[in-house]
Formats: structure tokens, C-alpha cells, sequence
């Protein structure tokens, strides 16, 4: 397996108020598959993508990414690992206003060791039209194809996306959706998505639901759907 959670556990608070984001979460992926997280605000989906991706610290079990404990790596080490192995797109985007996008994506390729050609990138996510533009001169849909081209340009092996999906219209957010399944399929990339819409499971080669830190189920899809056809 590519990604190893194993009883999995993180509390908030102490004694009576303790709250428990996970407890004793277990999930796995295999390399190469897009998995969707599903369940409602609180249920542990964001802290179970944090520690996949070194952002946090687990109070017990481990996380072994790609057949490295990560729960075990120091502070230099974790943050080589984000660096080298993960990318993050998150809901918003958190693009540099004051660059153009093909700065916004440069300017991660230029500190990543195995990068990817920035013109390939922009190219794959038709947005090397706006290459030139200024976040502010860009629509939602846009914006998030331009975070996705600079998660995607340190050529991670782990794509790591928290309601990516959120901030978008039927229209873009279909659009979006549509381009990471490219990713997956020309890149090989393994790709989370955490989500409260069902219908995006439907992209999913594997759907797992999380409820009160637990994983609640796991199911493979037979069924895929492409993103073009989802009914968002």
C-alpha cells in the first residue's frame, strides 16, 4: 500500500472536554488511485488529510506514506517530506496576488528538487492562456487550476486536496474535477479529496466515509463516472 493509516488517534482538550478528532482511524490506499473522504463538518476528514500530509502531529498510531513512517520523522525531516512528496490545494487558493500565474507556479518549481516543466503544467491544465495575468484578473474555476499547477509542478507523489471544490460553481467546479482525473492519468499521481458533495465520489477509485474520527466504511467504486458527466 501506498498510504498506511493504522489506528490512527488525536485528541483535543483533556478529562471531560476531550474531543477526539481521530480515534483509532485506520485507512489505506494503493499507489496511483484517487480516493474521495466524505462525511460532515467535525467528523475528522481535514485532521486525517493534515497528518497524511506531515501538517500535524498523531497522540498515537502511525502514518507510513509510500513505506515511511512519517509519525516517526523530526521537524527538518517533515518538512523535507511536504516539500519533496506532497502537494496541497486547498479551497482557497492562497495565490501571491502581486505575481502573474506563471510566477505563482515558478516560484515552487524553482525551490522543488524533481520539478516539472512549467510550460507542461500550464499546458495540461489550459491555463497557459492567462500565464501573464494576476489572480485578481482570473475567475474562481481559474484561480483553482492555478493552485492545482503549483501543487502539481514540484511533481509530487501525493496530492492532497481539502474541499477543492467549495468555493466553485457547477460549472467550474466540473472543470477542475475534470483536470485533476488528468493528472491521475497522466501523471500517475496518488490524489485525496476530502468533500461534504457525494456526487464527487463518483471520479473516486476508492470512497471512504469518517464519522466522530473513525472510518465509518470503505468501498471501492466499479462504477467511476467521468467528471464531465457528475451531476453536481
Amino acid at each position: 500500500m501506498f498510504i498506511e493509516v493504522n489506528h490512527a488517534k488525536k485528541q483535543y482538550g483533556k478529562g471531560e472536554a476531550a474531543v477526539f478528532a481521530l480515534d483509532d482511524a485506520n485507512f489505506s490506499l494503493e499507489k496511483g488511485k484517487i480516493c474521495v473522504i466524505l462525511g460532515p463538518s467535525g467528523s475528522g476528514k481535514s485532521t486525517l488529510l493534515n497528518m497524511i500530509g506531515g501538517l500535524d502531529s498523531l497522540d498515537g498510531g502511525e502514518v507510513v506514506i509510500d513505506g515511511r513512517n512519517i509519525t516517526k520523522l523530526n521537524k527538518k525531516e517533515l518538512t523535507a517530506y511536504r516539500k519533496q512528496s506532497v502537494g496541497f490545494v486547498f479551497q482557497f487558493y492562497n495565490l501571491i496576488a502581486d505575481l502573474t500565474v506563471e510566477e505563482n507556479v515558478q516560484v515552487v518549481a524553482e525551490i522543488a528538487e524533481t520539478p516539472l516543466d512549467t510550460d507542461e503544467i500550464l499546458s495540461a491544465l489550459d491555463i497557459e492562456k492567462y500565464r501573464y495575468r494576476f489572480p485578481k484578473e482570473l475567475s474562481g474555476g481559474q484561480q483553482q487550476r492555478v493552485a492545482i499547477a503549483r501543487a502539481m509542478v514540484k511533481n509530487p507523489k501525493l496530492l492532497l486536496c481539502d474541499e477543492l471544490t467549495g468555493a466553485l460553481d457547477t460549472k467550474s467546479s466540473r472543470s477542475v474535477l475534470t483536470f485533476i482525473e488528468k493528472i491521475n492519468r497522466e501523471y500517475g499521481t496518488t490524489i485525496l479529496i476530502i468533500t461534504h458533495n457525494e456526487a464527487i465520489a463518483g471520479i473516486a477509485d476508492q470512497v471512504v466515509r469518517i464519522r466522530d474520527g473513525r472510518i465509518a466504511s470503505k468501498e471501492e467504486n466499479a462504477n467511476k463516472i467521468s467528471a464531465k458527466d457528475l451531476v453536481l
